[in-house]
């Protein structure tokens, strides 16, 4: 059995002891009570660890179950968030990232070596709610959302709510905000949207995944932010549209550039990212020109390391590893809409695959 040397056990531990969803080798999602020492040192080559953004837990869990069978190779994936799994990168505790935003360059700059960027799917930022008397579905313009997360908006009946749902009876009760507790791709999404359309939010609070929220209870990930709005009527918060799905919570229709109210869903998406990709694969989808797309679309990406022979890590290991990214972003595309992703545009994987083609073990070519 070949173990990774010099891993962050301590890291690890206090990752893995924060009620983490693992994804093994058949794909279900448990709270973990697993110490870093077998965590680590049950790990051979034949094991994948993974970790980040909570936006893609459903997903890679469904992914990774399939690939499992056919291909006996198990991934432990955490499920802790966008910038959980960029700083168990940057610490070289796993063997690869998921991430619903780019490294920035403060990220970048902790990195001991370059990082690449493989995007592995798209989804909706849905902005779910809590209204149990209302059977219509609510409408929101960019204005009004950035108000109501601003603090400006307090009441569910609003003169602004009520302009833009006419004929809908809107209850008086005070709106509570449900936002990210952790450093998070969605939140990044989510701010980088409501930067593109609110002046004020952008020069008050602006973009990234970790803000300070001008109001609001914070959630630890997509599954915490899910459960606040279940749990509290009159409870509004931005969540994946695949926890809004699995969890039959009602969704807003939101107004894009062109003006129309656009419900979440796969062709929505898959319209907001029918753009041109950058060959880093780096790009936002959010506040899209593309007249029916959703305007709160994202791409989240997996990242590794470019050159992937450090910490003793063996050919083996770094082959296995960049196989099952090629999967998941052809084959295992299968499984996005099922599941509430959008499956990757033919030019997103036309760049993932000259991005996999770049990663290197001992300067060669992983992928031959």
């Amino acid at each position: 059995m070949k173990v990774f040397k010099g891993l962050a056990v301590a890291g690890l531990a206090i990752a893995i002891s924060s009620s983490m969803a693992l994804v093994s080798c058949n794909g279900s999602s448990s709270t973990s009570t697993t110490d870093s020492t077998s965590a680590t040192t049950n790990s051979d080559d034949n094991t994948i660890l993974g970790a980040g953004s909570s936006f893609d837990n459903p997903l890679f869990s469904k992914m990774f179950s399939e690939y499992n069978k056919t291909n006996g190779l198990k991934v432990n994936y955490q499920s802790i968030g966008s910038g959980g799994g960029i700083l168990q990168l940057t610490n070289k505790t796993v063997d690869f990232g998921a991430s619903d935003a780019p490294l920035n360059g403060k990220q970048d700059s902790a990195l001991s070596a370059p990082v690449v960027h493989i995007p592995v799917t798209a989804g909706a930022v849905v902005i779910g709610y809590n209204l149990p008397e209302m059977k219509d579905t609510l409408m929101l313009t960019p204005s009004v959302l950035a108000d109501i997360f601003l603090g400006k908006i307090t009441k569910w009946n609003d003169a602004k709510i009520a302009a833009i749902n006419k004929g809908v009876k809107l209850p008086a009760t005070g709106i509570i905000i449900a936002h990210r507790s952790d450093g998070s791709g969605t939140t990044n999404i989510f701010t980088t949207y409501l930067s593109k359309v609110s002046e004020e939010w952008s020069t008050k609070v602006g973009k990234g995944s970790s803000i300070n929220w001008p109001v609001g209870l914070g959630g630890k990930g997509n599954e915490g932010v899910a459960g606040s709005i279940k749990q509290t009527p009159g409870t509004i918060g931005y969540i994946e549209l695949a926890y809004a799905m699995q969890n039959n919570m009602a969704f807003a229709k939101v107004q894009n550039k062109s003006g129309k109210f656009i419900t979440p869903s796969i062709a929505s998406v898959t319209a907001a990212a029918d753009i041109q990709i950058p060959a880093d694969g780096k790009v936002s989808l959010t506040n899209t020109d593309a007249a029916d797309g959703y305007p709160i679309s994202g791409f989240s990406w997996v990242l590794i390391y470019k050159e992937q022979k450090y910490n003793n890590r063996s050919m083996d290991r770094a082959s296995k590893m960049v196989k099952l990214i090629w999967w998941a972003t052809h084959e295992g595309q299968q499984y996005s809409s099922a599941l509430n992703y959008a499956p990757l545009s033919p030019a997103a994987v036309s760049v993932g695959e000259a991005i996999l083609k770049s990663a290197t073990y001992d300067g060669k070519p992983i992928l031959q």
